[in-house]
């Protein structure tokens, strides 16, 4: 089945699941501030999103499951990991300083307005929702184990799932953690950041379908062989998330072109410009992106060296090389696949490598 057909049948019903644990949730609370909160998560949950993690559960199960079964009952547990996937960028618009997400307000800058709204006076507004939002992502998190707890798949297989799903919290936890401490430190190597976006960035594809395939009880050789798949599948996507967010159509991204130079990441077009510029520009560069409060005529000049090293072709070539990987650990698993989750998924790899935003 084409991507395009599996987004039309399964992102309502992924959405539909994520909209019923949140209403659940706020039926539940009786205070008015948190059913406004839970309002708000569930609304920011919903404003957005392309949804791959539950597509990549739902379609390791489907490839997976010995027999076609009536019903959709792996909807519930596909959208545990987008809990966890959202959970992760309200905690990262806070420690990156981003108001705005696909466009929309991030979670922490929901409370900002909060705060200005009814003119609370005991609380800095920055701070006050920052607060909020560090509890705005904890909450997600543990709310996305509803979709483990609450389905009719076996205790066993769920307990597997839970597992899977601390396995990819503790991942993404380190990846942030290598990465901030990547952007205190002059000098990194690309090796360096292929591990830190395999954790970042590739855990959560890697455990969706992990989660995906122990539900259709795959054996371990399906398991390794798909994991692996979109572990890679995960870093194309943030090489090429690298590039769109310097380069990329704000109004297909939703995000400035700015905040990765501004905050000094160890992006794959950093590393790769300080590999490539040497004498006068790579001092250049280094001064400028160590350079607190930057400004906008200064981000033009870091964009300006960046395509002078040729850095977007150097990190396109990156993601090509990792779509052959994908693609072999793809190939490798079609005899024991069905044959419409095949298409799905070399669509999916496709799509993440010349995606625009």
């Amino acid at each position: 089945m084409k991507l395009g057909k599996y987004i039309q049948l399964y992102i309502p019903k992924i959405n539909a699941a994520i909209e019923k644990i949140y209403s659940d949730k706020i039926n539940r609370e009786e205070h008015p501030f948190l059913k406004h909160y839970y309002t708000e998560l569930k609304d920011y949950f919903l404003s957005g999103g392309k949804r791959i993690r539950p597509l990549l559960c739902i379609a390791a199960y489907n490839a997976f499951i010995k027999k076609k079964e009536e019903g959709d009952r792996i909807i519930i547990p596909s959208v545990g990991i987008e809990f966890l996937h959202n959970a992760s960028l309200i905690h990262d618009d806070i420690i990156d300083k981003d108001d705005f997400r696909r466009g929309q307000p991030a979670f922490h800058y929901r409370y900002k307005m909060y705060h200005e709204n009814y003119k609370i006076k005991k609380m800095d507004k920055i701070d006050f929702g920052n607060c909020i939002g560090i509890i705005g992502g904890d909450s997600a998190f543990f709310l996305g184990l509803e979709a483990f707890l609450n389905n009719d798949f076996e205790k066993e297989l769920n307990l597997e799932a839970i597992n899977y799903y601390e396995n990819a919290f503790i991942d993404v936890s380190n990846g942030v953690l290598i990465e901030m401490d990547m952007v205190n430190r002059e000098c990194n190597s690309i090796e360096e950041y292929i591990t830190m976006i395999s954790l970042k960035t590739g855990a959560l594809l890697k455990y969706s379908t992990l989660i995906g395939a122990t539900y259709a009880k795959a054996g371990k050789k399906q398991k390794d062989g798909i994991s692996k798949f979109a572990l890679n599948l995960g870093i194309i996507f943030q090489i090429i998330d690298d590039i769109l967010g310097t380069f990329g159509d704000v109004k297909l991204t939703g995000k400035p072109t700015d905040g990765d130079i501004r905050e000094g990441k160890k992006t794959c077009l950093l590393i790769s410009a300080l590999e490539k510029l040497e004498g006068p520009k790579k001092e250049k560069l280094i001064a400028l992106i160590g350079k607190t409060g930057i400004t906008a005529d200064e981000i033009e000049e870091v964009k300006v060296l960046f395509k002078e090293a040729n850095v977007i072709d150097a990190c396109k070539t990156k993601a090509e090389h990792y779509h052959e990987i994908a693609l072999n650990y793809l190939t490798s698993l079609e005899a024991d696949m069905n044959p419409s989750e095949i298409e799905f998924f070399k669509d999916l790899l496709d799509f993440v490598k010349n995606r625009a935003f």
